[in-house]
């Protein structure tokens, strides 16, 4: 090691000296066994334990021990190592042998030469521990030369040591054996808290053996843990209390495995919890300095004074307890938790003063309150070391104790049963062998608070208001406070929900009361000088509260029995109860029918009737009393009544329809709640009207409607006797009434005759044909089709059933039924209008008297193409109206007979043979009140004219 490595180390030790020592009032000794100038260090002299010693005029302590250790790394001795010879898979150690040292050390092997590092695996591992190399199976690749170097992580120097020639042995191979453990951990090792620790394990076989580890309890590691199964090493870290106990490694191969087991144990250097602090006091006080520290094992204590040991005074569970203190006692004190992990110091200092007696931070209160008849106790604490004597004055006269006057053993007076005449100037005289000193104070008598309200049990129901009285006597020249509480907890008025109110005095208003403000209400009178309070019992009556313990049992078809238990009644005694059922089927919750069919108030059980088979129920149940209905319980498990035989039948059977030879029977589906049971299904019973014997069919859906029975010989329109019944799992039910229904009829087989086709504007053709006859006895005819198409020579899908102006249509017609529709009409042909004026009326003007309207427009007239304007059609509403009246005219002007005084909205449309054309737009005219109609007849040649042009 070079000298630079030695200099700091002294540095990096005096350091740590100087910040156990260092304290502002405290004069630093070091007393080491070595100067600061020292440039080298002695590893046989100067390395062991360092303590400081720091002393004042106040007392002496210690610091706590600094070892110092001093770390080297010697050089290997042994020159040269000889072969080691082993057979092809056979396992071998070879042996590093570190040299002296003081330091934490790492290893590592060079496989022949410097820088081919042997890299660990499954087969090969260097131990940290022993710093030896391990190969479980050799190998022919792992002959050679091999140099195990080590390092000093404090120094960072390195030796290596002298070369191992591993070779093989010529006389065969290895064969197969079991593994067996070379690395075993301890029996038992102890870690501190906090540390990182890591077990090694590794075992020589043949094939390679695996490692595993585990614990033996079965708890499985936490997630910290980090196992290296490629190195076989173990690492826990942050070392804590539940990381101890049993640890278990495992070899195994194919021809067997090894186990080995060790435990970890828990420890930690003791850690103050609870120190002593300074402390001042005077002669004859007692001292009680707590001192506790957390460790594993449990710490032993003891104590110092001045750095010397205390052996006179009792320490028990660390604690240090002087009786009655004396000036020899101050000092500098010390107490030391240690166990054989390591110590702790806590320092603190013990003064003890003697002074005279003094008042100056205790005087007595200038003037003390107190009631007539009460206690006051005037309190005397003058500061005086040792404690001497304490006597008292009323006035000028030495006050003589009785058994209403007192002076207790720390000095202060006692006064009972207080009168009037107990009011005057009271002082405490204090002595000691070093002065006499004295405080005064005045004592005045006043009349006591009295609560003049009668404690009392009021009695409410709930949504009623009530006012709680709480009133006094009192002495006038005292303010008094009055403090609710509700069952012991304070009322903050303006919360609660507002339900609380001040009310005139100290009494307190409840508004709309609840259930739960029932209890016990407190009145609590403050004075400066005394207090009172009286208690008042509310009894709130209210609903019953929801029963409980809802049981449903003995399920039927269609009944269950219901039992369950009273809740609370509120202070009214429940009269009533009533029951409810909830299905899937029902609209939330119904009124049960029962047995007894009136529940009274001591009746807890019932049996529900008249419920529907195979359905789920819930049930619940409400109480009565006389202030009302409480709230439903809670609903009961469900619960589905039992299954039975179907007895409701398909509603609505109907039918008819369909292709040709089918008779198509259709109904209404029971519902879920009425099918009575799994499996439900349908049976259809049909026979021709006449037949004797019924055909039957079973339709498995519950929600089929329809069954089709197809069968070429069924005559088309043939009536037949139908009827639909049910069934379950349970069996069959009954059928329903029967019905006549009609087979499937033939599409009509004829075409409508005589049809003719005229244009009636340029939208709208009529058609008109010669009807066939409505029925016979193989088909209907139920209405008629009509298509058209603009191509003479269509396929089917180009027919359609629209138009558009000035274009020549195709028409034909079909008869249609339920069945299909019939053959093709003779086709005919029509030409429609061309399309109506596009161009709307314009320059409209209007002209009003007292009772007429009169309209003028301009002419509209039609492009080419267009027809032409035939006439006008005005219509005219007012304001007020939904729907205007209509007026055709031929010319260009209208004459309304309108009463002027009213509004009026006007639209013209031109009107040729192709329909009607563009309307103009909206015209309002305002209305004219009688005194502005005489003012325009008293104008000559005054025209009033609105001329709208659109834009």
């Amino acid at each position: 090691m070079d000298s630079q490595h030695f200099l700091s180390l002294t540095i990096f030790l005096k350091i740590i000296l100087y910040s156990i020592c260092a304290k502002e009032k405290y004069l630093l000794i070091l007393q080491t066994l070595f100067s600061l100038s020292a440039n080298y260090l002695n590893k046989e002299e100067d390395a062991g334990i360092y303590q400081c010693l720091a002393s004042n005029s106040f007392g002496t302590i210690l610091s706590r021990e600094a070892s110092l250790h001093i770390a080297y790394l010697e050089e290997f001795k042994t020159q040269r190592r000889s072969p080691v010879s082993v057979r092809e898979g056979q396992g071998v150690v070879l042996l590093c042998g570190p040299p002296a040292h003081m330091g934490e050390l790492t290893f590592s092997w060079i496989f022949n030469e410097y820088p081919s590092f042997v890299k660990q695996d499954t087969r090969r591992f260097v131990s940290q521990k022993t710093g030896n190399l391990y190969i479980a199976k050799v190998e022919p690749s792992d002959v050679g030369n091999y140099t195990c170097v080590v390092t000093n992580t404090v120094t960072q120097s390195r030796v290596q040591g002298p070369p191992t020639p591993l070779v093989l042995r010529s006389d065969g191979i290895m064969g197969e054996y079991e593994p067996k453990i070379e690395i075993q951990f301890p029996d038992v090792l102890a870690v501190a808290k906090g540390l990182t620790v890591k077990l090694e394990c590794f075992a020589l076989g043949n094939p390679v053996p695996s490692i595993t580890w585990r614990r033996p309890d079965g708890v499985p590691f936490p997630r910290k843990v980090d196992v290296n199964k490629s190195t076989g090493v173990l690492e826990i870290p942050y070392f804590q209390q539940e990381d101890a106990g049993a640890f278990e490694c495992m070899a195994e191969n194919s021809r067997g495995k090894n186990t080995v087991k060790g435990r970890l144990s828990f420890y930690a250097p003791p850690h103050l919890v609870e120190k002593p602090q300074d402390v001042q006091k005077a002669i004859d006080e007692s001292l009680l300095w707590e001192c506790k520290a957390s460790a594993k094992p449990k710490p032993s204590y003891r104590w110092l004074k001045n750095g010397e040991p205390l052996e006179s005074f009792e320490v028990v569970n660390g604690a240090l307890s002087i009786s009655s203190l004396t000036l020899s006692d101050t000092g500098m004190y010390q107490c030391i938790a240690e166990n054989r992990h390591g110590r702790v110091f806590a320092n603190a200092e013990l003064r003890v003063i003697a002074v005279a007696p003094d008042f100056s931070n205790s005087v007595l209160k200038a003037q003390t309150l107190a009631r007539q008849g009460g206690d006051v106790l005037i309190e005397c604490r003058p500061r005086m070391s040792p404690r001497g004597m304490i006597s008292w004055r009323k006035g000028k006269e030495a006050l003589r104790e009785s058994h209403r006057v007192s002076v207790l053993d720390n000095g202060s007076l006692r006064i009972s049963n207080i009168t009037k005449l107990d009011a005057g100037l009271y002082t405490c005289v204090a002595r000691n062998q070093f002065g006499v000193a004295s405080s005064a104070g005045t004592l005045v008598v006043k009349e006591p608070t009295i609560i003049t309200s009668k404690a009392t049990q009021l009695d409410v129901t709930v949504g009623e208001s009530v006012v709680i009285p709480c009133q006094v006597s009192r002495d006038p020249t005292l303010d008094v406070r009055f403090t609710w509480f509700f069952n012991e907890q304070l009322i903050n008025f303006g919360s609660h929900g507002g339900y609380f109110e001040k009310a005139s005095a100290g009494d307190i208003m409840i508004r709309n009361i609840q259930l739960r403000h029932a209890g016990r209400y407190t009145c609590a009178v403050q004075t400066k000088v005394d207090s009172a309070s009286i208690a008042t019992d509310v009894v709130v009556r209210g609903p019953p509260d929801p029963p409980l313990d809802i049981k449903v049992d003995e399920v039927t078809e269609t009944t269950s029995f219901v039992s369950w238990s009273p809740g609370p009644d509120n202070h009214s005694p429940v009269f009533a109860y009533n029951i409810q059922i909830r299905s899937p089927f029902s609209l939330g919750w119904q009124a049960a029918k029962t047995v007894p069919a009136s529940l009274g108030g001591q009746q807890l059980s019932a049996r529900v009737v008249e419920l529907s088979p195979w359905v789920e129920y819930e049930f619940r149940v409400l109480a009565t009393n006389s202030v009302g209905t409480g709230e439903p319980s809670k609903p009961s498990q469900k619960i589905r009544t039992k299954d039975t035989l179907p007895r409701t039948t398909p509603a609505r059977v109907s039918g008819g329809g369909g292709s040709r030879s089918e008779l198509v029977i259709t109904w209404e589906p029971v519902p879920e709640e009425l099918q009575c049971g799994p499996g439900f299904g349908y049976v259809v019973a049909f026979r021709p009207l006449g037949g004797q014997s019924w055909m039957q069919a079973a339709v498995t859906s519950p929600d089929a409607s329809r069954y089709i029975f197809k069968n070429e010989s069924i005559p088309p329109f043939s009536p037949f006797h139908v009827k639909v019944g049910v069934y379950n799992n349970k069996g069959e039910g009954p059928f329903g009434s029967v019905t006549t229904i009609y087979s499937a009829e033939e599409e009509p087989s004829r075409a409508p005759s005589r049809v003719r086709a005229k244009s009636l504007s340029a939208s709208e053709v009529e058609v008109s044909w010669k009807p066939l006859p409505w029925s016979t006895s193989r088909t209907r005819i139920m209405g008629y089709e009509v298509r058209t198409t603009q191509l003479k020579q269509a396929n089917e899908s180009d027919w359609v059933c629209s138009t558009s102006p000035c274009n020549t249509y195709y028409i034909k017609l079909k008869a249609y039924n339920s069945a299909g529709v019939g053959p093709d009409s003779a086709v005919v042909n029509v030409t429609t209008k061309r399309p109506p004026p596009s161009q709307s009326p314009v320059k409209v003007m209007w002209n009003a008297t007292d009772s007429k309207l009169i309209l003028k427009w301009d002419h509209v007239k039609a492009l080419e193409n267009e027809s032409e304007v035939m006439g006008y059609k005005v219509m005219y509403k007012q304001s007020r109206q939904s729907r205007p009246s209509v007026v055709e005219t031929n010319s260009t002007s209208l004459e309304l007979s309108l009463p002027v005084d009213e509004d009026y909205i006007i639209q013209i449309k031109p009107v040729s043979e192709g329909g009607e054309g563009s309307s103009s737009k909206q015209i309002t005219i305002p209305r004219i009140t009688k005194l502005i109609w005489l003012f325009l007849q008293s104008c000559t040649e005054i025209f009033v004219l609105l001329v709208c042009v659109p834009l």
